[in-house]
């Protein structure tokens, strides 16, 4: 059964910031309710109220919404029109498709001074000045028929009641009614043999008629939800309330068995690192990734291909000396590196054109790598303190091995001492030519 709440009324008020007191029209309409309740006390100033397409089977409650001017209670399961004096400034009133088969209560409707519009379930059209006079010629008339016919109806809904309380009876005893139904059909006689041959039968075992009754239950669990539910809406009834009322509970069971299937079991957690240590390879985000090894820098790079227009906020990153950990809005990504990195020397840049994420992890130390020699830079001269002191100089000067000399030197001319004290020259037997001027 579905009541009028306050959360329900102050979310249908959202037009009105979720204040109820000042609230002057609300909807609540197809919401499976039974029962008019609280409004007259949470919306004194209601001038509008929408209720159709309910479960609702009275008129009450409403006698306090004093500026109440528009009241829709179509598609109901109201059957008489009453506690409406109440509300002076009624103008609308629509009762279209319910059950008003006490027409005379209609009269009730006279104290209501502004009610211009009355809709129950006649053509829809508006009535004549023409049609007002004839109908007050035949008045008294019409009022003894009326009254006969309510009697008739009032008998009619009472059997249909009392008709309707039975089935509900019968369909929480339907089993052992239906088992019993079953034996009289198939063993009307006290001994278990069909009446028309008692005399030349025998009793059947009782391990046959367990086996019947399985067979018997095979084939009411073989029927198919599709044929139990051609079954329902197919199966003859009258159209009254109780139907209407057990239609919608028959829709509201399909919903939640419908739901029921629906919402998801919760997945175990997924194992990232087995009981034993084993770190597992992971990709729940289903990204695709390129995991190189950077030989020059003694670094493994991991290139991750998020997406280009998500926040980085999203994303977590935890790096370990055997694995890595990117967790993207939720959804673990995990690899197993190649090597022992460092994960305090580890870098995390996101890409600003693509969006990818690039991981940079220098290797632990001691890791080396070989990789293919390359041939040694030939350098023009050596980095030698004398021709770091040339290259400081304005100046710079070639060195010659004297034995290329073809010329004569002249850098030894003058004598030097030897170790015995002796003077001696390169050239001892020197001869001055007098055609060459001295040396000044």
């Amino acid at each position: 059964m579905v009541l009028i709440t306050e959360d329900l009324v102050r979310r249908r008020a959202e037009h009105n910031n979720c204040e109820i007191l000042s609230l002057e029209e609300v909807s609540l309409h197809q919401q499976d309710i039974e029962k008019i309740e609280h409004i007259d006390k949470w919306c004194r100033d209601l001038k509008i109220l929408y209720l159709q397409n309910n479960l609702i089977p009275r008129i009450e409650n409403v006698y306090r919404l004093k500026k109440l001017e528009y009241l829709n209670l179509a598609l109901n399961n109201v059957e008489l029109i009453e506690n409406l004096e109440g509300c002076e400034s009624l103008q609308k009133l629509d009762l279209t498709v319910n059950f008003v088969g006490r027409l005379s209560s209609v009269e009730s409707l006279k104290h209501n001074l502004h009610l211009q519009e009355l809709f129950l379930y006649l053509d829809g059209k508006e009535i004549g000045r023409s049609e007002r006079i004839r109908a007050r010629q035949g008045l008294d008339e019409v009022r003894r028929r009326i009254r006969q016919q309510e009697q008739d109806y009032l008998r009619k809904r009472a059997g249909e009641k009392e008709e309707a309380q039975r089935e509900g009876g019968e369909e929480q005893r339907g089993p052992k009614r239906e088992s019993r139904s079953s034996a009289k059909a198939k063993n009307p006689g006290f001994d278990g043999r069909w009446y028309t041959d008692i005399n030349n039968t025998i009793p059947v075992p009782e391990e046959n008629k367990e086996i019947q009754g399985r067979e018997e239950k095979e084939k009411t669990s073989c029927l198919s939800s599709e044929d139990q539910e051609r079954e329902f809406w197919e199966k003859p009834c009258a159209y009254t309330p109780e139907s209407r009322l057990e239609a919608h509970r028959h829709l509201g069971e399909k919903k939640k068995a419908k739901e029921r299937k629906t919402v998801k079991t919760p997945k175990a957690p997924r194992t990232l690192i087995t009981p034993h240590g084993r770190v597992m390879n992971v990709n729940e985000p289903k990204l695709d990734f390129k995991l190189t090894e950077d030989g020059d820098n003694n670094t493994i790079v991991l290139d991750l291909e998020v997406y280009r227009h998500m926040d980085t906020s999203l994303m977590d990153v935890d790096v370990q000396p055997t694995y890595a950990r990117v967790t993207v809005k939720g959804k673990i990504f995990q690899l197993v590196l190649p090597a022992e990195v460092r994960p305090d020397s580890s870098t995390a840049k996101r890409s600003q054109i693509t969006g990818h994420l690039v991981l940079t992890m220098p290797k632990a130390q001691g890791e080396i790598i070989l990789t293919t020699p390359r041939p040694p830079k030939v350098s023009q001269s050596s980095n030698t303190p004398e021709e770091k002191t040339r290259k400081g100089n304005s100046r710079q000067r070639l060195e010659v091995d004297p034995s290329k000399h073809s010329g004569v030197d002249l850098a030894n001319i003058v004598p030097r001492e030897n170790r015995a004290g002796e003077q001696t020259t390169f050239y001892d037997n020197f001869v001055d030519d007098p055609d060459v001027p001295p040396l000044m």
